[in-house]
């Protein structure tokens, strides 16, 4: 059964990844407009939104672990409800892969638009932020150019594309795996919840080392013109579809047994300091 705090939970959890899909959108509109800075900046103002979403996920995503301790309910039912909220989570990045080709020229404009007037509360009561019917001429020309995008790969690093897969996964369920395991050992969930931040922490460095600046060499030598704007392209598009690789399929894999192990490390934890008192 699909109960409120669920519902709101995979709601929340659309937003944050649709939200974050689109930054490659931001990303390719800065260098089509020489303007990436801004184009960086005026996302991280976006993201407000995606950050606002967390802040109102997070306690209800405990209510829900709550629930299951206090009533001593069976965690099959919970397995089903956070498999929903990662099923979610890869429905809100593709409909933000789905929504980019849109989303390009749209940010084009807003770009040069702040770049003309400098003023966010202008630009967001102008008309500027609404599409317009020629933005979606934009499907057109990707479809017509799709399969030399695709094999564009060969010219990419492939090490950075296949851990955007892993990173995206651990990502999307490091959270989750962590109040899993607090349910799986009740009386240590504060330690398990804890150790999300041990997963999280492990994708950042991954993200942070291996994949961002692999990304930004491409962006920065195509804004340099030392490559082609087909390889920047490539990129996104490669990126965009290992995200949803990463979350409707590895995310789904490593779910249970990133919880299980999560669970088993919170033993350990309590047993060394149970041994230190």
């Amino acid at each position: 059964m699909i109960t409120v705090p669920v519902l709101f939970v995979c709601l929340f959890t659309g937003i944050i990844h649709f939200t974050e899909t689109l930054v490659y959108a931001f990303r390719l509109a800065g260098v089509q407009t020489r303007c990436l800075a801004i184009s960086m900046s005026l996302f991280t103002s976006a993201l407000l939104i995606s950050r606002l979403s967390n802040m109102l996920q997070a306690p209800l995503l405990g209510t829900m672990i709550d629930q299951v301790i206090h009533t001593n309910a069976s965690l099959i039912t919970l397995t089903h409800h956070f498999r929903y909220i990662i099923g979610i989570a890869g429905l809100g990045s593709l409909i933000g892969v789905l929504i980019t080709p849109v989303a390009i020229p749209l940010f084009q404009r807003i770009i040069l638009s702040f770049q003309a007037n400098g003023s966010v509360i202008r630009l967001i009561i102008s008309r500027v932020i609404w599409p317009r019917w020629s933005d979606f001429q934009n499907y057109r020309a990707i479809f017509q150019r799709l399969s030399r995008l695709l094999s564009a790969i060969r010219h990419l690093p492939k090490s950075f594309l296949v851990l955007n897969i892993i990173v995206t996964a651990v990502y999307t369920i490091g959270v989750l795996c962590a109040l899993y395991a607090g349910a799986i050992v009740p009386e240590f969930r504060a330690t398990a919840i804890q150790l999300s931040g041990l997963i999280n922490g492990i994708a950042t460095i991954l993200l942070t080392l291996f994949v961002d600046p692999a990304l930004a060499r491409i962006t920065d030598q195509t804004l340099r013109h030392n490559r082609p704007d087909t390889d920047i392209k490539a990129a996104i598009l490669w990126l965009l579809l290992g995200r949803l690789v990463g979350i409707f399929i590895l995310a789904q894999l490593l779910f249970m047994p990133f919880s299980q192990y999560l669970a088993r490390v919170t033993q350990w934890l309590a047993t060394l300091s149970v041994g230190a008192l």
